[in-house]
């Protein structure tokens, strides 16, 4: 099938799509080179003894940075798919191969079709990466950076407060994902404030420990209470936690939530945005985690034009200008996701302004490209 005067898949669009790779392959080794440089130059505690004098084995600290590595990728994406685009073009123009396809008659829109649909799979793939990381490598990783940052074999978290699947709000004054062998999570002092059929209810208990029972998985409780807050103060001791909905791995999600809320999953945002609906910033979240991706096709439509008016040997200008263009668009965007997270601008305004202001952009720099 042909499109636009050459065979779809054909030999040109497997030349272009080749140099679009291998043009991918190094500018993901720069960036995220740059970007992992930048995180050890900030982080370099990492690698100091602690207080105490403990040294941190090698092996986990080299762990951790390589399963950091697909977190900076997925920061800087699009910006690696731009830079693909621009040292494809580049190339190109070196080789007067541009000089020749336009003048057989083939389009400039046509003759960079592989590279646009190279940035719809580089979009695909920071979805799915991002969905794969927070299911497999997140709770290893998050665990890692928490004995890195805060110089301790085993996570603590104090004074944590999330809503769990029905609303309840609750408060854990200290809280343990992992502790003895076998590992068991672990919660100091809790209580939670639940309301049903107009009445108010409090439960709390002195320990709660994440435990089997015939029915599932339970917080067993110690010194447990359950007090209805009426007329009457009905109050009862309990041995388990009842009729709420959050395990140990939801806890760690709300803190996640809280502390590092760009690293959340979609499937993550979306689980905490029906908890806590009135939440604006997962409800920003949410949508950010849609269109963010999107600046991998919309950063091709701005950058690649400036490329194609350029003559053999002029090169650098359209990739510095293309740079410029990245960089003004993620700082828009910044902007942008800040404002929308603090309520200033609603959720859907906030994430779709960059994607539209510098889609239309681009749109309207591609269709008048030179043919």
């Amino acid at each position: 099938m042909k499109v636009g005067r050459l065979r779809l898949g054909g030999i040109i669009d497997r030349y272009v799509g080749g140099l679009f790779v291998a043009a991918s392959a190094t500018a993901l080794m720069l960036v995220v080179g740059l970007s992992l440089i930048l995180f050890l130059a900030s982080h370099l505690d990492h690698f100091e003894p602690w207080e105490d004098g403990t040294t941190v084995a090698t092996l986990d600290v080299v762990r951790f940075y390589l399963l950091n590595v697909p977190y900076l990728y997925l920061q800087v994406a699009p910006f690696v798919t731009a830079i693909a685009g621009l040292f494809t073009v580049s190339r190109m123009i070196r080789n007067n191969e541009t000089v020749a396809l336009l003048s057989a008659g083939i389009s400039a829109q046509r003759l960079l079709l592989p590279v646009l649909l190279g940035g719809l799979g580089a979009t695909l793939a920071m979805v799915g990466l991002r969905e794969w990381a927070a299911l497999s490598i997140g709770p290893r990783r998050d665990a890692l950076y928490d004995m890195l940052e805060e110089q301790r074999r085993e996570p603590v978290f104090e004074n944590v407060w999330f809503k769990d699947r029905y609303g309840d709000v609750v408060h854990i004054r200290q809280f343990r994902p992992a502790t003895g062998d076998p590992p068991v999570a672990e919660l100091l002092g809790v209580e939670v404030t639940s309301k049903r059929n107009d009445v108010y209810i409090l439960q709390s208990a002195r320990r709660a420990v994440w435990a089997a029972t015939p029915q599932g998985p339970r917080w067993a409780v110690e010194e447990g209470t359950w007090e209805e807050v009426d007329d009457q103060k009905t109050r009862r001791p309990i041995g388990q936690l009842q009729d709420l909905e959050f395990t140990p791995r939801d806890i760690l999600m709300s803190i996640k939530g809280q502390d590092r809320p760009l690293e959340l999953s979609v499937l993550e945002i979306d689980n905490l945005a029906r908890r806590d609906p009135d939440n604006t910033e997962y409800q920003t979240l949410l949508q950010y985690n849609l269109t963010f991706p999107l600046a991998n096709i919309v950063l091709l439509l701005v950058a690649l034009p400036l490329m194609l008016g350029r003559e053999r040997g002029r090169q650098v200008e359209g990739l510095v200008g293309g740079c410029l263009l990245c960089v003004v668009y993620f700082a828009v965007d910044f902007v942008s996701r800040a404002l929308g997270m603090e309520g200033t601008l609603s959720p859907l305004v906030s994430s779709w302004l960059p994607v539209l202001l510098f889609g239309s952009l681009g749109i309207a720099l591609f269709e008048s490209a030179r043919s």
